[in-house]
């Protein structure tokens, strides 16, 4: 079970503060990169980052010409990933939101949620929540880019996940078109990184 204190945005703030956020790459994801320069790249459109932290993977596809808006619980990750993309002269915003918070106008606005460490960082019992949340966000059609946090230890956050849970959870509301092993991740995360493309799913109403 998650620690309270980790449901705070004070929390988070404290590990930007005292630099204990290790899942701050300082680089956007390589899978985010490769795809990019690849010929799968998805189409221009508009992105939202949930958990997006200092924003180093909305820069990227900004940078790349799509309209990106990131936020994150914490204060401290908005306000040093401003700085960053001011410095950087590039176009995105950044607010801070509560994931489980979201403004109704966020609804069936979003081409594409990246997904990178948001996932692994909540309570794993708001998983199915959290499936629904990024559902709900996407036009229809629109496309999940996930790099999911699939290392081999208990405990978090991060808290691990894998494929079976990964197809249990999404595949009611998305079309998993791909999960696979990250063969280019960063040193410390070989082997314990998933990436995926899915797809949102059209929900009947009952």
């Amino acid at each position: 079970m998650m620690p309270e204190p980790t449901s705070e945005p004070s929390y988070w703030g404290s590990r930007y503060r005292e630099g204990t956020d290790r899942w701050d790459l300082g680089q956007p994801s390589p899978a985010f990169v490769a795809l990019l320069n690849s010929t799968v790249a998805p189409r221009q459109g508009k992105i939202i980052v949930p958990g997006c932290g200092r924003g180093h993977d909305a820069m990227l596809f900004a940078h790349r010409g799509y309209s990106v808006l990131g936020f994150d619980f914490a204060p401290e990750a908005i306000a040093e990933a401003t700085l960053i993309a001011l410095r950087k002269n590039i176009q995105v915003t950044f607010v801070q939101q509560d994931l489980f918070a979201l403004p109704l106008s966020y609804v069936e606005s979003w081409d594409y949620v990246i997904e990178h460490t948001c996932f692994c960082a909540i309570d794993p019992a708001r998983r199915e929540e959290y499936v629904q949340i990024v559902h709900r966000l996407l036009k229809p059609g629109g496309e999940l880019i996930a790099v999911f946090f699939a290392h081999p230890r208990s405990g978090g956050p991060p808290f691990r996940t894998d494929s079976e849970e990964i197809f249990r959870l999404f595949e009611p509301y998305f079309e998993i078109r791909q999960l696979a092993p990250i063969p280019i991740s960063v040193k410390e995360r070989k082997g314990e990184e998933l990436f995926g493309r899915l797809i949102k799913r059209e929900i009947l109403a009952s």
